[in-house]
């Protein structure tokens, strides 16, 4: 297994692990213009050459970053690549110099594994809310916060 920055060759690959659950409501859609936009943000798995999971680290403020886009293929669930992808995330946020990161999520419950806190969403920033605006499920969102201090 290989985790690594995201390359060019990536992009489709990416889009099709990401749209996958967001087709069955598990994650915001990303258009393949926007994940070519934010490339630089993406982790990947790697097995065999081929993208079996990525992760996006978004810097929101100079105190935190969150973890968007998560996604594993449903053929490599379990192998501990989610995990892989969030640590390669951290520690890009401490090689940032960044003290906090979050995520948004339907599984809590995964993150509390990695060392991460649920918090109430009111906490995180405005800035954070931007993505919010673009979802069908504003008004009802199902996700829950989670953060934790990056060493």
């Amino acid at each position: 297994m290989n985790i690594r920055n995201a390359k060019i060759s990536d992009v489709k690959a990416i889009y099709a692990l990401i749209n996958y659950y967001a087709e069955r409501d598990k994650m915001l859609f990303r258009s393949l213009a926007d994940i070519y936009e934010n490339l630089q943000s993406f982790i990947v798995a790697e097995l065999d050459n081929q993208v079996v999971g990525c992760c996006a680290l978004q810097v929101i403020w100079s105190d935190l970053a969150e973890i968007k886009s998560l996604a594993v293929d449903e053929a490599h669930k379990d192998k501990g690549i989610g995990k892989m992808l969030v640590a390669a995330a951290i520690e890009q946020a401490g090689q940032l110099g960044l003290p906090r990161i979050f995520a948004l999520t339907l599984d809590p419950a995964f993150f509390e594994k990695q060392g991460f806190e649920k918090i109430e969403m009111d906490a995180l920033p405005m800035k954070v809310w931007k993505d919010c605006a673009k979802c069908s499920k504003q008004q009802n969102c199902d996700e829950i916060a989670v953060i934790k201090k990056v060493s």
